[in-house]
């Protein structure tokens, strides 16, 4: 369970990382105050029919064929590139302490090549009286 929470957390974790150092353009196109066109990464595609221009002054949105109510609208996330990247100068004193870091890990998982019992030449000593049946006090 603690193996597949990490995995899940690294996960989000990294999308996280991506997702704000990346940088991305959202391109909008409204029409009468309406969405029409929605486009990442590039431009959105506009009006295409002909439209016919009205003299008034007055610029109303009756219908989505009127190009001057037309209008593009762009949202642009520009990336973050101050992370620190790592240092890989190595100095004397990290070769040596990963020398002997590595070298110290690599034989603590040694095996033995034979089981030994340390005690197994000596006899267990005598017992003269049987304790638990003197005292009364046995095991259930």
């Amino acid at each position: 369970m603690k193996s597949f929470f990490s995995k899940i957390v690294s996960f989000f974790l990294t999308a996280l990382i991506l997702f704000s150092t990346s940088s991305f353009t959202v391109d909008m196109h409204f029409c009468c105050n309406q969405l029409v066109d929605i486009a990442v990464w590039n431009k959105a595609k506009t009006c295409t029919e002909k439209v016919q221009k009205k003299d008034s002054p007055l610029k109303q949105c009756t219908t989505l064929q009127e190009k001057d109510c037309c209008s593009n609208e762009s949202f642009v996330k520009t990336g973050n590139d101050t992370i620190k990247k790592a240092n890989t100068k190595l100095e004397a004193e990290t070769v040596i302490f990963l020398n002997t870091f590595f070298y110290a890990y690599v034989n603590l998982f040694e095996g033995l090549e034979k089981n030994i019992v340390p005690f197994k030449q000596y006899r267990p000593p005598l017992i003269s009286k049987d304790i638990q049946t003197l005292y009364e006090t046995y095991l259930i």
